[in-house]
């Protein structure tokens, strides 16, 4: 018969009986090897645990046996050979853990053997099957815990560039005071600004929303960092003034998404102000909400204005806008998000509450937080940034942040 690899031992005083059962399983193919009583075959546990154990034991060294190959991990099924035909003894094995029970001499009716032998054998090959998938389950599992580690790790470094691309908080620039605030539904954030100066005439403030979420999306704001960098070095050098043009600074954030390939696109409002003329000039690449311009006598409303998404199309043209700033004034810029965490039905109700909030006087970053609750939510259904913009003609003691 053809050799197995199934190895089986025989635990029986009796030589004999151990002998007559060991030619037999033998002979069907399997490995075998027998002992006298249990002290001498604790050996073999030591080296590998056999696949059945056939064992002419008392209930208790039955027990005993279960107990170890339990603490063993070892799926063994134990078949108790006895001489008695009692069923009270037979029920005495099987609750001390034997898995079946034959009458001795075990080969006498070898039909009888050969189907607990094979219901056994499928049991131990189901058992041997459940104990490589979990095997395999738990490598899966550290190898799981051990990406996600590094996920973590890499979107934490991820978020450190991304806060030190952001400008500093209350910052005065050519007589404005200019505040934001960025909070990420996930650990990276798609949502971007940026302020600073151009001229000691002219202050440059934008807010961008890139699509989708994520690392993918927070290496779009990378590209508008650097974008925004060279554009100001080119001015410096006097290369190029396409950052003096809001219209001109949306092509050329179109042209660079583009030449990614990433398949990204980007909302944007970006506005300059210039100081002397009290002019603000801006350009809209489909951002909404639009932002919020409310002046120091009352008077609250959203800038009109519109534009096609920001690298979505090979030649787009975008708009000039003007607005005349003639009285003091503050300027709220903000993300879509912000309009996801307004209990309100429709778009039109919910930017008639943001446009309310404001006029009602939640015009600074922290009372706008506070009247939304901004902080109690910690899970956010998208990114959110807000950026405030403050004439210096209404003073500074207004523009508190958090």
């Amino acid at each position: 018969m053809t050799s197995r690899t199934e190895r089986i031992l025989i635990i029986d005083a009796d030589e004999q009986a151990r002998l007559d059962l060991s030619r037999y399983l033998e002979a069907r193919g399997f490995y075998v090897t027998g002992y006298p009583d249990l002290s001498a075959a604790r050996c073999l546990f030591n080296d590998s645990i056999p696949d059945v154990i056939f064992a002419d034991l008392s209930p208790e060294a039955i027990r005993d046996l279960s107990r170890r190959l339990d603490q063993a991990e070892s799926f063994t099924p134990i078949v108790a050979c006895s001489n008695s035909p009692s069923s009270n003894e037979v029920v005495q094995l099987l609750r001390a853990g034997a898995a079946d029970v034959v009458l001795k001499p075990c080969n006498d009716d070898k039909g009888a053997l050969d189907d607990v032998i094979g219901k056994l054998f499928d049991r131990v090959r189901v058992n041997r099957l459940n104990q490589l998938y979990r095997q395999e389950l738990e490598e899966a599992n550290r190898d799981l815990r051990s990406g996600i580690a590094e996920l973590r790790a890499d979107q934490n470094a991820g978020r450190k560039v991304q806060l030190k691309m952001l400008p500093d908080h209350k910052l005065e620039l050519s007589g404005l005071h200019v505040d934001h605030l960025i909070k990420p539904s996930l650990y990276l954030s798609g949502d971007f600004l940026d302020y600073f100066r151009l001229t000691e005439d002219k202050v440059l403030v934008y807010i961008a929303d890139v699509s989708g979420h994520g690392a993918s999306s927070a290496f779009v704001t990378v590209l508008l960092k650097n974008l925004t960098n060279r554009l100001q070095r080119n001015l410096r050098r006097k290369s190029s003034d396409d950052i003096l043009h809001p219209e001109r600074f949306l092509e050329r954030i179109n042209s660079e998404l583009l030449d990614t390939g990433l398949g990204k696109h980007v909302t944007v409002f970006v506005g300059i102000i210039s100081i002397s003329e009290r002019i603000l000039s801006y350009a809209v690449g489909a951002h909404f909400p639009m932002p919020i311009l409310s002046y120091l006598d009352g008077e609250t409303r959203f800038l009109e204005g519109s534009g096609l998404p920001v690298g979505l199309f090979e030649t787009p043209e975008w708009e000039l806008y003007t607005v005349k700033l003639d009285r003091p004034f503050r300027l709220l810029l903000f993300s879509d998000g912000i309009l996801e965490v307004i209990a309100a039905k429709s778009l039109d109700e919910k930017e008639k509450t943001l446009l309310e909030l404001v006029s009602g006087g939640s015009h600074t970053i922290a009372s706008l937080s506070d009247a939304l609750g901004l902080g109690k939510i910690s899970e956010l259904p998208d990114d959110i940034a807000i950026v405030s913009v403050t004439d210096s003609l209404i003073g500074s003691d207004n523009t508190s942040s958090t």
